[in-house]
């Protein structure tokens, strides 16, 4: 009886440990990641889209994006309900110490309804600080454009988009 129950007992325990054996294998995590971007000298990239946020209207007005706090003021009729608004914000490399000239659109932009073909229109561009800079070779600066956005009175809901140019001259 006793050798019994021993064989019995040796039998529970190597079964746990048997199955540890055959147990499904773990697949490995998703690789990871990495990312650089390299800007050669006399270059910029955008780094943020201008973004006006959530609008409102009942009559015409406009949304003004301020270029240094990223806040929108309104007239007439356009009411700012939230979101996060911000400039444009651009990083940029100069070859080497230099004053740059940064230029801004001198028209205005046409904004499209995303599948319609209502057009709101951007002007009054701003830059966060003067728009002739001296810069360090080599180095990184950056620089924010706001704008003004005029709604119309009866302006379809939706989202409008549209892009504008930014130059840099170099001296």
């Amino acid at each position: 009886m006793c050798r019994s129950f021993l064989s019995r007992f040796l039998a529970l325990l190597a079964i746990p440990w048997a199955a540890g054996v055959h147990a499904a294998s773990i697949p490995a995590p998703s690789p990871a990641v990495g990312r650089a971007q390299i800007l050669l000298p006399a270059s910029f990239i955008n780094l943020m889209d201008m973004d006006f946020g959530y609008l409102s209207v009942t009559t015409a007005g406009t949304a003004i994006l301020d270029s240094n706090t990223d806040e929108v003021t309104t007239t007439g009729g356009v009411l700012f309900l939230g979101r996060s608004p911000h400039a444009a914000r651009f990083d940029a490399v100069s070859p080497s110490k230099n004053i740059v000239k940064i230029g801004l659109p001198k028209k205005p932009v046409t904004l499209t309804r995303v599948g319609g073909t209502q057009t709101m229109t951007v002007d009054t561009w701003t830059l966060n600080g003067t728009t002739t800079r001296n810069v360090v070779a080599h180095e990184t600066f950056e620089f924010k454009v706001g704008a003004t956005l005029h709604v119309g009175a009866n302006q379809a809901e939706g989202v409008y988009l549209g892009t504008f140019d930014v130059t840099l001259n170099y001296n």
